[in-house]
C-alpha cells in the first residue's frame, strides 16, 4: 500500500513537471514561431530575443527535471520512451540546440546574413519542438504500437498518424498563442499591437483544433473514462475551457500580462489533461493490453521513490523561487535603452 502510494504521487509529479514544463519554455517556442510575422526589423527582432533571453533556460530546467524523473521513478517506462520516440526526440534534442545557440551566437557578428541564419534557426528551433512534442503525447493518449517486449511495431510515419498530427498542431497553435501574448506583456508600440492581432487570429484556431482534439480524443481514445468515473477531474477540462475563453477579454482590454495568465492555465490544465485521463498508464499499447506500461509495473523501488521524493520536497520549492524571483527582476518591458546595454542579446 505504501508503495502504491509513492507511486501515485510519482505519477502526479511527473505530469506536473511536464505541464509546467509546456506552459514556461511554450512562450518561447511561440516567440520563436511569430517572429518572422510580427517583426519588422532587427530591433524588433532583439526584443523578441530579448524577451525571451532571461528565461529560456531556465525554463528548460523544467524539462531535464522531467526526463530525470521518468528516469528515476519509472525507469522501464523511460527506456522503452527513449528507444521507441528515438528519432523524434533525437529531433527535438538537435532543434533545442539550435535554438539555444542561435541566443548565444546571433549578436556575435553584425553582417545581416549571419543574423538572418541565426534567425532561422530560432524559428525552426521553436517550431520543430513544439510541433513534436505535441505529436509524441498525442500518441500517449492513443497509445504507441508496442509489443510485450517494448518493441514499436512502425517508425516516425507511424506516429504522424491523424490524432498524432493534431496534437501536433495543437501544440503549436497554444504555443503561438502564449508566445504572443508574453511580447505583448513585453513589449510596446507597433509591435505589441502585432504581437496582439497574432494572439487574437490564432486564439480562434486554438478553439477550433482544441475542440476537434477533445473530440477525437472521446472517439479513438479512452482518456474521457477517468473524468466520468472521479466527476472531481471534470475541474481540469473546466479550468482550460476558463483560460481559453478569458485571453481574448483580457486583450481586448489591455490586460496582457493577465492574458498571459489565462492562456499559461490553457496550456498547464490541457497537459493536466491528458495525464489525468493516462493515469494509472504510463504508455498505453494499442497492440497488446498486456504490454501497457503503467506506475505499478514501470516503476522504481519503494526506497528509490521514498528518497527522490524527499529530495523533491527540498529542491522543487527551491527551483520555484528561483524562477518566481528571475520573472520578478525581469518583468519590465524590453525598451531601446535596455537593448543598447551589455546584457542585451
Amino acid at each position: 500500500m505504501e508503495h502504491n502510494i509513492y507511486q501515485v504521487i510519482w505519477f502526479i509529479l511527473w505530469g506536473v513537471l511536464w505541464a509546467v514544463y509546456f506552459m514556461l519554455d511554450g512562450f518561447d517556442f511561440g516567440l520563436g514561431m511569430i517572429m518572422p510575422f510580427v517583426a519588422k526589423n532587427d530591433m524588433e527582432r532583439r526584443v523578441i530575443y530579448n524577451a525571451a533571453g532571461p528565461f529560456w533556460d531556465g525554463n528548460e530546467v523544467w524539462l531535464i527535471t522531467a526526463g530525470g524523473a521518468t528516469f528515476a521513478a519509472f525507469p522501464k517506462a523511460y527506456a522503452i520512451m527513449f528507444s521507441t520516440l528515438y528519432t523524434p526526440l533525437l529531433l527535438i534534442l538537435f532543434a533545442l540546440i539550435l535554438r539555444g545557440v542561435a541566443f548565444e551566437f546571433r549578436a556575435k557578428e553584425e553582417s545581416p546574413v549571419w543574423k538572418a541564419v541565426w534567425d532561422l534557426c530560432l524559428v525552426v528551433g521553436s517550431f520543430v519542438p513544439s510541433l513534436l512534442f505535441g505529436v509524441a503525447f498525442a500518441n500517449f493518449f492513443l497509445g504507441l504500437p508496442i509489443d510485450r517486449e517494448g518493441i514499436l511495431h512502425g517508425n516516425i510515419i507511424t506516429l504522424l498518424n491523424p490524432y498524432g498530427v493534431l496534437g501536433g498542431l495543437l501544440f503549436v497553435v497554444m504555443f503561438v498563442v502564449h508566445g504572443a501574448t508574453w511580447l505583448c506583456v513585453k513589449s510596446e508600440g507597433d509591435l505589441c499591437r502585432r504581437a496582439r492581432h497574432v494572439a487574437e487570429k490564432f486564439w480562434v484556431l486554438e478553439v477550433l483544433i482544441l475542440g476537434i482534439f477533445l473530440v477525437a480524443t472521446g472517439l479513438v481514445t479512452d482518456l474521457w473514462a477517468n473524468f466520468f468515473r472521479y466527476k472531481i477531474l471534470l475541474i481540469i477540462p473546466a479550468l482550460a475551457l476558463l483560460g481559453l475563453i478569458s485571453i481574448p477579454a483580457f486583450l481586448g482590454q489591455g490586460r496582457y500580462w493577465w492574458a498571459w495568465f489565462a492562456s499559461a492555465l490553457t496550456v498547464l490544465m490541457t497537459t493536466a489533461f491528458g495525464f489525468a485521463g493516462l493515469f494509472p498508464r504510463l504508455i498505453p499499447s494499442r497492440l497488446d493490453p498486456a504490454a501497457t506500461l503503467t506506475i505499478y509495473n514501470a516503476s522504481s523501488s519503494p526506497l528509490t521513490l521514498k528518497i527522490m521524493t524527499a529530495v523533491a520536497l527540498i529542491f522543487v520549492p527551491i527551483v520555484i523561487l528561483y524562477q518566481i524571483w528571475a520573472y520578478k527582476l525581469f518583468s519590465d518591458k524590453v525598451s531601446p535603452e535596455f537593448l543598447e546595454t551589455e546584457e542585451a542579446y
